[in-house]
């Protein structure tokens, strides 16, 4: 797997993907009032550990800078990782009401 895989942002389906052979790891988000809610972020069971949640988290993060909007992370995976990942996180304002 190459360390820095293309991440398309397929706005057709309101999402963010990631290719990896026969695989798909997705971050399936909603553009909505000037948020963009975070609904679930997906990696199959065979690029577990690989790091790509993260590098969807931080593409929805570059998206939400790009489109001036506040992110809302109801998904739970990226919710914590944006927890541990404050360098990314303090680039754009977040609405954790949705906390989980």
């Amino acid at each position: 797997m190459s360390d820095n895989p293309a991440i398309i942002d397929n706005t057709a389906e309101n999402r963010l993907e990631i290719d990896v052979g026969h695989a798909r790891a997705e971050l399936v988000y909603r553009a909505v009032r000037g948020r963009l809610v975070i609904v679930h972020t997906g990696v199959p069971d065979e690029l577990a550990g690989s790091g790509l949640g993260g590098k969807l988290v931080a593409a929805a993060v570059e998206k939400a800078i790009a489109e001036g909007l506040t992110v809302v992370p109801s998904c739970a995976f990226a919710a914590s990782w944006l927890r541990k990942h404050p360098d990314v996180a303090t680039k754009v304002p977040i609405d954790w009401s949705q906390k989980r």
